[in-house]
């Protein structure tokens, strides 16, 4: 027995509405098996398949246009799949790209301690640099073992464990920078990253002396990609790295 249903009736099993059915109708789409005399649409098995057909080539993010020609069989299958499956790919790295951007202004905000009209600006500007120019400079001043190590280094658009908290310290020592280089809170940051520096880097100071060249230069800091930072707040967290290693070393003289 052939079942018929009117539009309503197919609205109400699958979830598309009416105004959606008619202008799948409209469109030469899906086109109903028949009307009553008072002008109500009738739709049949094969009308309601061709219907979850649109329905799943619509998820897979097919056009309208395109799942008309797919359903009428004389579209490529093979091809449009590889086609879409193209497509999806690229979309999936631009929303890849939009979530590192979202993430890194989150960070960058924790680091700044708020969102600012400044911190948008900088942030534009460090994302609007091309990342092969990037990757060509840092290969410039990088030797192939320190480009491993500079992978390394907290990444601003990441959430690991190691970054956010590379973050969280730069962002609680920004918040102490009018306070003296000196002070237990500043050395008590110092400290910390002394210590994640000696395990993520131990015996690699040359690099990590690089680094900090590096990142006193505001030219250099900018072609390899590297969060801006003001050059006050860049003195004061060498004074106190200053403070802490000479607090470091009377320690060694006087257990000596």
């Amino acid at each position: 027995m052939i079942t018929l249903l009117t539009i309503h009736n197919v609205s109400k099993q699958t979830g598309i509405s009416v105004r959606t059915l008619r202008y799948y109708e409209e469109i030469g789409l899906l086109l109903p098996i028949a009307k009553t005399e008072g002008g109500h649409r009738i739709y049949g098995e094969n009308e309601l398949k061709t219907l979850q057909q649109i329905v799943f080539l619509k998820a897979l993010g097919f056009k309208l246009k395109e799942i008309q020609t797919l359903i009428n069989n004389s579209w490529n299958w093979e091809a449009s799949l590889d086609h879409q499956l193209a497509f999806v790919a690229e979309e999936q790295k631009k929303l890849q790209q939009m979530k590192d951007t979202i993430l890194g202004l989150k960070n960058a905000s924790s680091i700044e301690g708020g969102l600012t009209e400044s911190l948008i600006q900088k942030y534009i500007k460090l994302s609007n640099q091309e990342r092969d120019n990037k990757q060509a400079f840092r290969q410039q001043i990088f030797a192939a073992t320190e480009m491993e190590l500079f992978r390394k280094l907290p990444n601003l658009n990441k959430n690991d464990p190691n970054s956010l908290e590379w973050i969280g310290l730069l962002g609680q020592l920004k918040q102490l920078h009018k306070e003296s280089p000196e002070a237990d809170s500043v050395q008590f940051i110092i400290k910390r990253m002394m210590e994640k520096a000696e395990v993520e880097y131990n015996g690699n100071d040359e690099f990590l002396e690089k680094m900090w060249t590096i990142r006193k230069s505001t030219y250099k800091s900018e072609q390899i990609g590297l969060y801006p930072l003001e050059e006050e707040f860049l003195h004061f967290i060498e004074q106190a790295f200053h403070v802490y290693e000479t607090k470091k070393q009377a320690l060694g003289k006087s257990q000596s």
